[in-house]
């Protein structure tokens, strides 16, 4: 097994590496910017090297500060996290050239599916279900309008080197494509230095699944079940369940198989997710975009599957077998994540703060992934996500009846919290039946 990992990145993603690394016996390194030196992750690492500023720039995304600090502890391997540099195929090749152990995708598979024209065009020749769309970028607004009036309105205008749910528009018109067109363009330049765009159709009622894979030391693809991620505002996810509600044995067998695939269409090893975008209507699906790297609601996945996917992470790395069978993969129980953002829980607009109070809930089922504690401030530097609470029961019921009580007693003040916006989707029909969709929380405001 590593003997010592640098964990490049900060807040609750970083504790919880860094809780994995201790179990193991592993030694951690945690890297932090000059904003982040009070934190709970920094304390708990083994060792800490501030890299820099505030500005993700000058310190989680300064390459050169991340491998000095590397090569100062001596580091033997790097864990990325999500965010920051972990789907950066320059940053994996240039830390494995400096002698590291990379844990995560090689950067051939990170460059393969970080262009998501390039991307889509690899799934459909490796037999993996397709939305229609552009199979290169619309290289000026006339294209793009050529290419919608082929796939037919409304249509997903979106940045081909986007994530994260930015850099993304819907025309349901051809004056609306004009807008949208220009509008994502220069989005995609100004965030992501790419300004390639890709047309696709656009679903107006859709589920948003994504399956867990896992590529493994020996070569094999596996697949770690699905995971319902409908809950949105701005196209990015707030809340995620295991098993999706949607989701049938027959339709996970070929979510499943569609997700091995494509794995295997990339000699893809180490963990990553297949997102795919589901018509309830049909029960068709379409490969969405290949997340390299651990997600953000992994933990769902690591209690239906019985799997510390970090501790897996960390042995593929090492050319280990897994803890787990392969073979013998099966679901138990259900799980359900609720992203706890320092935000307005009515617009959902940021709201940095001092932390004056922060009492986390406990109890049977109830698991807190926090980057925070009282007295820590949420600077408007990062993301707001200051924790993830984690539901599991035996069944789909129990779990929400858990959120419910787990969501009363969370306790924090200072900074906004979107916690009200829980309480009161936990209690919604809509969600409760397990029928929703992505346009569940706009019919919520």
């Amino acid at each position: 097994m590593i003997e010592s990992l640098l964990v490049a990145n900060r807040g609750e993603i970083a504790r919880r590496i860094i809780r994995t690394g201790r179990r193991l016996g592993i030694r951690t390194i945690a890297v932090h910017s000059e904003a982040d030196g009070a934190l709970p992750f920094v304390t708990e690492a083994d060792e800490a090297v501030c890299v820099g500023p505030a500005n993700p720039a000058q310190s989680y995304r300064n390459v050169e500060a991340i491998l000095d600090a590397a090569r100062s502890t001596g580091a033997q391997a790097i864990h990325p996290g999500y965010g920051f540099l972990s789907e950066n195929a320059d940053f994996a090749r240039t830390a494995e050239g400096a002698g590291l152990i990379w844990v995560g995708p090689g950067a051939d598979a990170i460059s393969a599916m970080g262009d998501k024209i390039n991307a889509r065009n690899l799934m459909a020749a490796a037999g993996v279900p397709v939305a229609p769309g552009t199979t290169e970028p619309a290289s000026d607004l006339d294209a793009a309008v050529a290419a919608a009036a082929e796939i037919g309105y409304p249509v997903m205008v979106k940045a081909a080197a986007g994530g994260g749910g930015m850099g993304m528009g819907v025309a349901a018109d051809e004056a609306a494509l004009r807008t949208e067109y220009d509008k994502v363009r220069a989005f995609a330049e100004r965030m992501f230095g790419d300004g390639s765009v890709l047309i696709e159709r656009y679903f107006p009622r859709v589920r948003h699944v994504e399956v867990q894979i896992l590529g493994l030391a020996d070569g094999r693809v596996v697949a770690l079940g699905e995971r319902e991620c409908s809950v949105q505002r701005r196209n990015q996810k707030l809340v995620e369940e295991s098993p999706s509600p949607a989701v049938s044995p027959e339709l996970r067998e070929r979510f499943l198989a569609a997700a091995v695939r494509a794995g295997e269409a990339v000699n893809y090893r180490n963990a990553g997710t297949v997102e795919c975008l589901l018509d309830p209507s049909t029960q068709e699906f379409f490969f969405l975009e290949m997340n390299t790297r651990l997600q953000v609601e992994h933990p769902v996945t690591e209690y239906v599957y019985g799997v510390d996917l970090v501790e897996e992470q960390l042995r593929v790395a090492a050319g280990l077998a897994p803890t787990f069978d392969p073979d013998a993969l099966a679901p138990r129980g259900h799980a359900i994540e609720l992203r706890i953002n320092a935000e307005d829980p009515k617009r959902f607009l940021p709201g940095p703060g001092a932390i004056t109070t922060w009492n986390e809930p406990s109890g049977t089922g109830v698991r807190v992934d926090s980057g925070y504690v009282a007295g820590n401030t949420v600077t408007p530097f990062y993301d707001s996500l200051m924790a993830k609470l984690i539901l599991t029961g035996a069944t789909r019921e129990e779990a929400v009846e858990r959120a419910r009580a787990a969501v009363a007693q969370f306790e924090i003040a200072g900074p906004k919290c979107n916690l009200p916006f829980f309480a009161e989707l936990l209690e919604n029909p809509e969600f409760l039946s397990g029928d929703y969709d992505t346009g569940i929380v706009s019919r919520m405001r």
